[in-house]
């Protein structure tokens, strides 16, 4: 009994003359025995609300096909228009075939095609290296009974595969047009590529005309000066209707990408815990 006496004197000497744990007035002294960890200044980031916040402000673009809008071009209001012209003098009823530069048919006698900016032939031949989005169209017959041929958009492949989707043009007639001989459709939808055409018959002695919009389109060019081959065009097409140009006017997404916002991220910091040493407790011999 007086051995276990001893030996529990022996420990709680050893504890208060050399434990850090219990300071002189009964608390732990944080100060005592701090000894260099090696990881200060490298203090992690956690989202913890216990601690102070910093915010910071961060740019935020959409994403197109991983390249940054930053890096893609701008087509020129001016530069993307495309005024086709189909005329049928052939006596009868004929289909015409525009774009289509791969399969590259031939037009039906009588039957002409023709591009006012340039040619049929530059443009298809451009579709092949540079394929482009049609977003928009105006169409203008001699015939209002035009109307009621419907538009085939065609995809051929070199591998055999023919898709085709009908497009209706009544389906865009509305009482803002003035005139029953003309359509706005700024729904239309159409990708340029080589494999792609668009066909319509077109009634003997009858004029359409075509006013396409183009909405995006790939520059190859752009490779050569390290730039992004994608260009897109900013700028809403005009209708000739005022309460719908001004409405066009705000800011929309291009393409899935999304207008330019302002994010804040929240961060807080919080250090790393500092490591602390103890001395080993010993015991004391009397």
């Amino acid at each position: 009994m007086e051995y276990d006496d001893e030996m529990l004197d022996y420990e709680n000497d050893a504890e208060n003359n050399y434990d850090d744990y219990d300071g002189p007035d009964g608390y732990r002294d944080e100060h005592e025995d701090e000894f260099a960890s090696g990881f200060e200044g490298n203090e992690e980031a956690y989202y913890d609300e216990e601690y102070e916040e910093e915010a910071q402000y961060v740019d935020v673009d959409g994403d197109y096909d991983n390249y940054k809008t930053t890096s893609i071009g701008k087509i020129d209001p001016n530069d993307r228009t495309l005024t086709v012209t189909v005329t049928n003098a052939s006596g009868a009823e004929a289909q015409a075939v525009i774009f289509g530069a791969n399969q590259n048919p031939a037009q039906p006698a009588g039957v002409t095609v023709t591009v006012e900016e340039s040619s049929h032939n530059e443009v298809k031949e451009e579709s092949k290296a540079n394929p482009f989005t049609i977003k928009g169209m105006k169409m203008s017959v001699s015939d209002p009974l035009q109307f009621d041929n419907v538009l085939k958009i065609v995809r051929r492949t070199a591998a055999g595969s023919n898709t085709e989707r009908v497009y209706q043009p009544r389906n865009a007639t509305s009482p803002q047009n003035f005139t029953q001989a003309l359509i706005d459709d700024d729904n239309f939808s159409m990708q340029v590529t080589g494999q792609d055409s668009l066909r319509l018959d077109v009634r003997d002695g009858v004029t359409v005309v075509f006013t396409l919009t183009i909405k995006a389109r790939a520059n190859m060019g752009n490779l050569l000066n390290g730039r992004n081959v994608a260009e897109l065009s900013h700028t809403p097409r005009t209708t000739g209707l005022p309460q719908i140009d001004l409405l066009r006017q705000r800011k929309s997404g291009v393409l899935g990408i999304k207008p330019k916002r302002r994010v804040v991220k929240r961060y807080a910091r919080r250090p790393m815990p500092k490591r602390r040493f103890s001395r080993p407790r010993l015991l004391r011999r009397r």
